[in-house]
């Protein structure tokens, strides 16, 4: 029996690159053994995208289109498409082309060998150096932070084997960051290294706000050691506190001492001043940190559904 291979793309805005992908990604199903149906999701898109994206499903049975409401995000785009696929493995790609469609075939040679996940790293990548400067960055800043053992410099280009697809498409967490839960559901993990190319053709749509949103997303779903160091914190500055005291206790009782030295005491409105802003900073930010996790347990709490479809293409019911 043939197995079948199901390919998710989110769209948001991807007009001017759409042909570009069809070309790219017809040419390279061409050569595969497997059966495949792409799921294109539009995002809530501004521009001729989900017109395109219809004619493309006319004139291919293969690819499939799912229209949400509005624009809900990167994440929920792509686990909408994972909800209605019905591949025996499922390959998530952006439209953009910087991820290259020629390296799917090398996911599906080590799933085939017996990987369950199959995820690609960017050994090379046509970015700007703030945003590979931030990349790196966070690779490295959520490696210490959570306790599961998300691979550096990989995103959410990856095939996943549909055991792990259905463990994810149960998970009932709203702010989702997909390249977490799938290290999170554990089974055997490959990676494959390749270029990552410069955009095809368009403006980029994941602006660096949106980056760090999900970068947040990462961090604050999957480790609560930001809690943690607000309480560390809070002790350091109390340690400081305590010591600042002691030294204008000892200013008073020793002033010809300290006189001597040149660390008369004076009335010290700056350094009050100083203090409270210090403090005021620390307890916004830690308030902050809070506020990070109440808003996530709020959103949770709410259960309103991740996606709202509004219509589709050679799919089955709306859900």
């Amino acid at each position: 029996m043939r197995k079948k291979v199901s390919i998710v793309i989110p769209c948001y805005n991807e007009q001017e690159v759409l042909p570009y992908l069809f070309e790219r990604l017809n040419a390279e199903i061409a050569r595969w053994e497997q059966d495949v149906e792409i799921i294109c999701v539009n995002d809530g898109s501004r521009d001729r995208t989900w017109e395109i994206l219809q004619k493309q499903c006319n004139s291919d049975l293969r690819w499939k289109a799912i229209c949400l409401s509005r624009n809900f995000g990167h994440q929920p785009a792509v686990s909408a498409g994972m909800a209605h696929a019905t591949g025996n493995c499922v390959c998530i790609i952006d439209a953009d082309l910087q991820d290259p469609p020629e390296t799917i075939q090398s996911f599906i040679r080590e799933w085939e060998a017996g990987a369950d996940v199959v995820y690609g790293v960017r050994k090379k990548r046509k970015d700007t150096k703030i945003k590979m400067f931030l990349a790196w960055c966070f690779y490295r800043v959520i490696a210490r932070l959570v306790s599961i053992p998300i691979p550096p410099d990989s995103g959410d280009f990856c095939l996943m084997d549909r055991k792990v697809v259905d463990v994810m498409n149960s998970l009932p967490e709203r702010n989702r960051y997909l390249r977490g839960l799938r290290v999170w559901c554990g089974f055997k993990h490959k990676a494959v290294e390749f270029e990552r190319d410069a955009r095809a053709a368009g403006e980029p749509q994941y602006t660096l706000r949106k980056s760090l949103r999900l970068a947040m997303d990462g961090i604050f779903s999957f480790s609560a050691v930001p809690l943690a160091l607000a309480s560390h914190v809070g002790l350091w500055v109390s340690a400081l506190a305590l010591l600042g005291m002691l030294f204008t206790l000892a200013q008073r009782l020793f002033r010809p001492w300290f006189s001597s030295i040149g660390l008369e005491p004076g009335p010290g409105f700056a350094t009050i001043v100083i203090s409270i802003l210090f403090l005021g900073g620390v307890q916004l930010i830690c308030l902050g940190i809070l506020g990070e996790y109440l808003g996530r347990i709020y959103d949770e709490v709410k259960q309103r559904p991740v996606w709202v479809i509004s219509a589709t293409e050679n799919c089955g019911p709306l859900t």
